[in-house]
């Protein structure tokens, strides 16, 4: 396995790492109230770049080792099912019920790219904000076996 990828996607590991301690006091005080308008707009710019970073990951893989990310107008959908498919040069990196979890990231990408912020609705944001720690540690746990498989196909 290449050197490389490993450490292209320890850069991004560290990269949803950062994001999540910088704004670490605004996803705290989301468990116990519900957020203002302007704390929702923020929420929604974090939820976007950490898909954004996830999805990093998973580019990086697909340059590596798959020849390219996949193109067209569902490339963003076709990148996360290619990454729960084991291909013969590499494993599977997400498992299937990760993969359902990071669609919702996904699909929350694209609200936020065409809604204005005013029409945010915390009921339909709140498990994705109140769950990116658990997915960022689920994710984590995934690209390490996927890491270790890698190398013992080496």
């Amino acid at each position: 396995m290449s050197a490389d990828l490993r450490a292209q996607m320890e850069v991004e590991r560290r990269q949803l790492h950062r994001l999540l301690e910088t704004h670490g006091g605004l996803l705290s005080r989301c468990r116990t109230g519900e957020p203002t308008v302007d704390e929702l707009a923020a929420l929604a710019a974090i939820l976007h770049a950490f898909y954004n970073g996830v999805e990093n990951i998973f580019k990086r893989v697909a340059v590596t080792l798959n020849g390219g990310p996949p193109t067209g107008p569902f490339s963003h959908a076709n990148l996360i099912q290619a990454m729960s498919e084991a291909k013969a040069n590499r494993p599977a990196l997400l498992s299937e019920t990760l993969s359902e979890t990071l669609e919702e990231y996904l699909d929350f990408r694209h609200v936020f790219r065409r809604a204005y912020s005013f029409e945010l609705r915390w009921e339909k944001m709140k498990h994705l904000v109140l769950g990116l720690h658990e997915v960022l540690r689920r994710l984590e746990d995934e690209m390490d076996v996927f890491l270790a498989d890698l190398n013992n196909k080496a």
